[in-house]
């Protein structure tokens, strides 16, 4: 399977929106974490209301979401991550934040990254196995890699604050 470099990155910082939804669905409370640093500002996301057109607006973007969870559900590298948790919660906050990042106009009512994501232990690997999950979903929706890599562009940020090891 042929999976282009940028696509790879952006998906796994896409898997991170997943686990981000699933923690959350499954009430995990976020550890505590000091830092010796003080906390930088993070740069805006830039949102673009044609790629939300581009997507296939709302309808695709829950297929894709749907699909997306459907894989991951049957992937043995992760589907144990979802042992507990609300799919239908996952479902609504994974549609939510493709469609804010977009630029559909939706709003995300999950909550952040590196709060959702703390004391999970994630790994590369994890992520790696939705990145793979995602590409399928988004081409079993026939998007074409340079409007996936314009989405994946968006959440790749999201990385760093969901990978802890």
């Amino acid at each position: 399977m042929k999976i282009m470099h940028l696509k790879i990155a952006g998906l796994t910082l896409l898997a991170s929106l997943s686990l981000t939804a699933m923690s959350q669905a499954q009430g995990l409370a976020p550890a505590t974490m000091t830092t010796s640093a003080a906390p930088t500002a993070k740069p805006a996301v830039v949102k673009d209301p044609s790629l939300f057109k581009d997507l296939g607006g709302l309808p695709v973007i829950q297929k894709v979401v749907a699909d997306f969870v459907a894989l991951m559900l049957a992937d043995d590298r992760i589907k144990h991550t979802f042992r507990d948790t609300d799919l239908k919660r996952l479902d609504k906050t994974l549609v939510e934040q493709f469609c804010d990042l977009s630029g559909g106009g939706c709003i995300y009512t999950g909550d952040p990254m590196k709060e959702v994501h703390q004391g999970l232990q994630l790994t590369n690997a994890h992520f790696n196995a939705l990145v793979e999950d995602l590409q399928l979903a988004m081409d079993k929706s026939d998007i074409p890699s340079h409007v996936q890599n314009r989405l994946l562009a968006l959440l790749a940020p999201m990385q760093r604050d969901t990978v802890t090891r």
